[in-house]
Parts: C-alpha cells; structure tokens; sequence
C-alpha cells in the first residue's frame, strides 16, 4: 500500500469518483463527508468497484475538534484532496452566507492542522469560476482572476487566497490548486454516479432525470448569450477523467515534482459545447429525446467559458481521454440502473 490520502466529501460526485482511482493506484484512503449532499451506501459503491473499502468519517468540516480526532485517529496522513463544499452557483446568490461559512471555514480548519499532523500537501479542488468571464478564450492558468459572479466563485478565490497566504506565511505545505471546469457523466461500471439530494442544481442530473422521466422538462437558461445558438458554452469533463488528475497531482506532492509550493492548473478538455449542442450530443448518443424548454437566463452564470489544458498536459502528463458521447453515454446508464434499483 501507498501513503494514506485524507478526502474531504468523498462520497460526492467527483469524491467517490477520485477514492476509486486513488485506490486503484495503491493508496489507503480515509473519507470525511457529513453526507449533506450524497449518501453513507457510496462507500459500499466504491467498494464494489475495487475491492476495498476506504475508512469513512461522517463529519462536517467545519467540526474542527471532529476533524483534528481524524488526524490523531489514523496518524499517518500525508495528503488532502479537499471537495467537501457547498458548489451550486444558483443556490450560493440565494444563500451566500451558507457558502461563505462551508467553503472557507473548511478550509482554514484543514490548514491549521495539517502542520501539526505532519501532512504534507493539499490538492484543492478549485474551478474555473474564479477567472468570471474570460477576455480570452480558450483560457489559461495565466489568465486574471476576475471578479466573481456568485458566492460560489467566490469562495474558490478567497480559498486560493487563503492557500497562497498560508504558505506564504513560511506553513510548510505544498499545495496544487486544480481548476476544473464543468464535470459530468459516471463511473462505466454505473456503480456510482452523480446523485444529489432533492431537486438537482446541475445540469446532466437534471438532464437525465428528465429524460426518464422524474422531471416535467428542463430549463435552459438563456438563449440570448453572445454564442452561436445563444446558450451558455461550458468545458465539459468526463468525472473520471478528472478523478485521475487528482491522483496524478498526488503522486506529484508526494515525490517531490513539484517547481514552487503552489501549483495551478487547468483541468478541462479544452473543447467548448453549447447547452443546446449538450442536448443534442445527449440525444444523438442515447437515441432519447429530450423535453426542454428555453427560460430566463439565471444569476450567477457566465456566458462562455472553455481550458486550455496544455499546462496540465504537459507538466502533469494528464489528458481528458472520453469523448462527450461516451460520458453521456455513462450518464444515461448511471440514470437507468437508479432506476432499476427503485432509488429514482
């Protein structure tokens, strides 16, 4: 076995998905989630997957003397993938002093006891809502953080901020910041899989689950934008894919790759798809159509947005490898097997 990885909201989507990968190349793995957003049966997925089943915490985050019995609990922890935040743009402008508390005091919780425990490096789960709308497209890790258009995107700033300072301050912590751009699809085995509590806030859940049927129809907010189609252009990302990336920014903490203390790097497929052209590819790949309808345009979301990955190609060695009509593909099947499984 590897060294053993502390991460936090690992039995989210992008989580659950990164526990896989990291197990499946050797490292021990101790999951703290408060289940706010997923489920305990998640780990009885993960186990499914690989044979092992990772130690799992139910804690909140900003529970800071639960989280410092973790770290004595099981010693030897020597890195931090951090996910556990609240992440819906919509719901942060409604509720910004929600997101506010969870995403930063998780953070600085996590900060404070790393040095005390040993704990080299943190891999931060960033995204690409801290460059706003971009002037240049696609963008790079170089490109201005811009002012934020929700709370959302402004908690992931204020945490870089955080990270920068704290290591500025002599902390002795590595870190890497991967900003990631918009996640979708499952695990190919549909074992797991993006499952949200309630009405979901992100768009291939709520996609699929209007496909099947759970859902009247689905809204596209805007086709007004400044795109070819008029609806937003996002980055989309295959979660296992951008699971690896996780792992590979690991391996680079770990023995010592890395050229400064903080690292930054883009983690999309440098392709940018429309709403309408995800609608569409999701209709073609799985020969269902889909019931949707064109509505107001939502705060908080951006016009365009898409990576440039060379960075992360070449300095990571790490390439998005599934094509769009795969991951949706993957989507569907994850949809499907709820629904034989009587869970939706």
């Amino acid at each position: 076995m590897k060294e053993r990885i502390l991460v936090t909201g690992g039995t989210g989507f992008i989580g659950s998905h990164t526990v896989v990968e990291l197990q499946n190349s050797g490292y021990e793995v101790v999951i703290v989630d408060n289940l706010s957003n997923s489920s305990a049966d998640v780990v009885d997925g993960i186990e499914k997957i690989t044979g092992i089943r990772p130690d799992f915490e139910q804690l909140d985050c900003l529970d800071f003397e639960g989280l410092e019995k973790v770290f004595a609990k099981y010693g030897n922890i020597k890195s931090i993938i951090h996910f556990a935040a609240s992440k819906a743009v919509g719901e942060s402008v409604q509720k910004p002093l929600m997101y506010y508390r969870n995403n930063l005091v998780s953070l600085i919780n996590l900060l404070e006891l790393m040095p005390k425990y040993n704990v080299k490096g943190i891999v931060f789960s960033s995204s690409c809502t801290v460059y706003g709308q971009p002037d240049v497209l696609p963008v790079t890790e170089d490109a201005p953080i811009k002012k934020a258009e929700s709370p959302y995107g402004n908690t992931k700033q204020i945490n870089e901020e955080i990270i920068y300072d704290t290591v500025k301050s002599g902390s002795p912590i590595q870190a890497i910041l991967l900003r990631y751009f918009n996640p979708i699809g499952a695990h190919p085995t549909a074992i797991i899989g993006e499952m949200p509590n309630g009405v979901p806030q992100n768009l291939i859940p709520f996609l699929t689950q209007t496909a099947i049927g759970i859902r009247e129809k689905l809204s596209v907010f805007g086709d007004d934008y400044n795109t070819p189609d008029g609806s937003c252009i996002r980055d989309y990302i295959n979660v296992v894919d951008l699971a690896k990336a996780h792992v590979v920014a690991i391996d680079r903490i770990l023995q010592d790759k890395q050229n400064e203390q903080v690292e930054v790097f883009n983690i999309g497929t440098g392709r940018g798809l429309s709403v309408l052209e995800l609608i569409q590819a999701f209709e073609e790949s799985t020969g269902v159509k889909l019931n949707y309808q064109i509505v107001g345009r939502r705060a908080g979301d951006i016009e365009q947005v898409w990576a440039n990955p060379d960075k992360a190609n070449n300095v990571l060695g790490w390439k998005a490898e599934t094509s769009i009509e795969d991951t949706l593909r993957s989507a569907w099947r994850w949809q499907q097997k709820l629904r034989e499984d009587g869970i939706q």
